[in-house]
């Protein structure tokens, strides 16, 4: 063009068809002609998708946009980027915890499972529940002992543990935001949800604060140890 600036009309109706013919491509796609814009929103996007990749506002700079809206209208965000973006969120792995199950396959078998029977108990820790569908119970994290729950000590836990034909197993649960609150704050976040679900009925239908349960639950006392002259005192 000596020295003179390309039109765009020139470009796309003139140029860019004579290279697609000696490329041996066509100079259409599902999306229409193939157009300046489309090379220059290409180079964008793996710019954007790359190992490295280039911040919207250096894109931004890159092409000579006024506003990031036009950069983003440029870029766009591949399936494999967003799907490796979405594993390293580690969603799942943060909201899902497992807890072991004894499965009663005596009861299983014989059917007595269909007529009502548990046939199955969750480890608590501190005692286990029957509940069939523990996971929907809100009251998981904070155990308001209803019928289903048989303490540790009990000789009807030990029972089911001694069973010859139980079967151990781990499922998956997945914890609400309260829930995993308990998790990672520990006894703070314990007490709000024990407050949130003193009225809330547990599987067996009466609520923590019917079944007479403690407002809180209360941690041991830490003791403080210091140094007393040649020995120690705990305070």
């Amino acid at each position: 063009m000596r020295a003179r600036r390309v039109s765009t009309h020139y470009i796309n109706n003139t140029i860019i068809p004579m290279l697609c013919r000696k490329a041996g491509v066509p100079d259409a796609d599902v999306r229409g002609n193939i157009t300046s814009h489309r090379a220059r929103s290409t180079i964008a996007s793996q710019l954007y998708d790359a190992k490295e990749p280039m911040t919207l506002f250096e894109l931004q700079a890159w092409l000579g946009h006024r506003s990031p809206q036009s950069t983003q209208y440029y870029s766009k965000i591949t399936p494999d980027t967003l799907s490796k973006a979405y594993s390293e969120a580690g969603y799942f792995e943060r909201n899902v915890r497992t807890i072991e199950v004894l499965v009663d396959r005596d009861a299983v078998a014989s059917g007595a499972a269909a007529t009502g029977e548990p046939w199955q108990q969750y480890d608590l820790g501190h005692g286990s529940c029957s509940y069939t569908f523990f996971e929907q119970c809100q009251h998981r994290m904070a155990c308001a002992r209803c019928d289903f729950y048989s303490p540790k000590e009990s000789t009807r836990s030990q029972l089911h543990e001694a069973k010859s034909n139980l079967q151990r197993m781990a499922v998956s649960i997945p914890l609400t935001d309260d829930e995993q609150a308990a998790v990672e704050e520990g006894q703070a976040a314990l007490d709000r949800l024990l407050d949130r679900l003193a009225d809330t009925p547990t599987p067996a239908g009466p609520t923590p604060r019917e079944l007479d349960l403690p407002a809180t639950a209360r941690l041991l006392p830490l003791v403080d140890v210091r140094q007393c002259g040649t020995g120690t005192a705990p305070r």
